[in-house]
Formats: structure tokens, sequence, C-alpha cells
């Protein structure tokens, strides 16, 4: 049994596709992230940066004691070698996934992610932010329409956890200001990830565990507010 400590976001998402594409048991945890709930102290015992997703492997290979792990990469990557699914074996494949994986979490979940803030909840337009972040979410658009050309996903002819990592962040690509027709190999790609049976069920979990905006007038000191020393008490 695996207890995933979730709420309904781009890089919660990930988590779900990838247990309902393998069939794992699980459990959600609901930490509703609007109100303080990411900074209680059960939860950042299991993740220290206060940010959903984290996963408690009750099972993990070899046996032992319960493994926790945080950072959305770090538990595909993490199951992925678990289930030895969806990651190849090989070395040049394994390389594959492994470079575009980070590719995400490294520049098209942060990219995507300042183009929400400052596109949808920013209290101030500010142009050149929304400039910055609008242009840059499109050139990564781009660079991934151009991988998928000539290959049917991510990493190549194979689902994998790149896919997996990909796939919530262009879900908001209106909200982001991004028309998919004008990148026609990731369009194909996203309809082929959307309609895969596991995901069908990953965002049909969401919706059961949360119906509303995350954000809110109430909400923004807890998600925009935090630093160092001024941390929500949860």
């Amino acid at each position: 049994m695996i207890d995933l400590h979730y709420w309904t976001t781009t890089n919660g998402h990930k988590v779900t596709m990838f247990l309902e594409e393998a069939g794992i048991e699980y459990r959600i945890v609901p930490v509703n992230i609007s109100t303080g709930a990411q900074f209680r102290p059960e939860f950042l015992a299991i993740s220290p940066n206060n940010r959903i997703p984290a996963i408690v492997d009750h099972a993990p290979a070899g046996g032992g004691a319960p493994v926790s792990v945080f950072e959305s990469g770090a538990i595909l990557l993490y199951l992925a070698e678990k289930t030895e699914r969806f990651i190849p074996a090989d070395l040049r494949g394994r390389v594959e996934v492994l470079q575009w994986l980070f590719w995400q979490m490294s520049g098209l979940g942060p990219m995507a992610g300042q183009n929400h803030h400052f596109v949808q909840y920013a209290p101030e337009r500010i142009d050149y932010a929304m400039t910055r972040y609008i242009n840059e979410t499109n050139r990564l658009y781009g660079v991934l329409d151009r991988r998928l050309a000539d290959r049917p996903f991510v990493a190549g002819g194979e689902y994998t956890i790149a896919d997996m990592a990909c796939y919530p962040w262009i879900v908001p690509h209106e909200r982001q200001k991004q028309d998919l027709a004008t990148f026609p190999n990731l369009k194909r790609w996203f309809e082929t990830v959307r309609e895969r049976p596991g995901t069908v069920r990953a965002y049909a979990v969401a919706k059961t565990i949360n119906t509303q905006s995350t954000v809110t007038e109430a909400s923004r000191g807890v998600l925009f507010g935090q630093t160092a020393s001024n941390r929500p008490a949860g």
C-alpha cells in the first residue's frame, strides 16, 4: 500500500497518473494547500519543502521500514524503479527518459508555473513578467513539439514517466496563452495521453478530492506569501 499525500495540482496529477497506469493500490491523504495543511508537522516530516505530492511506501522493495519520498520527479522515478515499469532497462533508453524528466522539472514546470502566477494570480498586472513567461512557455512547447515530430512519446516509442511528468503541465495550455493548433506534434501526443485509461482515471480521482479553485482571495497569503521566517502554522 502506498499513501499519497496529494492535492489536485499539476504535480499531484503526475503521481495519480502513474499509480493508475500501474494498477498500484494506494490511499490518498488529502493535503489542502489552500488552508495551510502542507505546514502540518506530520506532513513536513515526509515533505520538508512543504509541497505536494509526497508518498509513503509501506511495502518497499527489500522490505523493512516504510520509505517516504517527496518531489514529483523523484516519486515518479522511485515508482518506476520499484515496479520496473515506464522506464527502459537499457542504458540509452533510461538516459532518454531521465533527461526529459529533468527537463520538465527544471524547465517546463517552473516556467509554466510562473506563467500561471503572473497571468492568473498576480494582484497587479505586470506586462513584462507576463510576456516573459508566456514567451518562455511558448519556446518550451516548441521544444516538445520538435521532439515529438518523429516519435509517438517523449522518450521514444513507449509511454514513460517522461510523458506523465509533462502532460499535466500542458493541460492548462489555454490559461498559459498557448494554442495547441500551432504545435501539431504536441497536440497529437496530448490527445493520445489524454485518452489513456490511466489518465482518465487519474483526473476522475481529482474530482472526488477537490472541485474548487485552490487559489482564492483567502488562500493567496498561504500560497504566495511564504518566506523562511513567515510560514503559516498549518
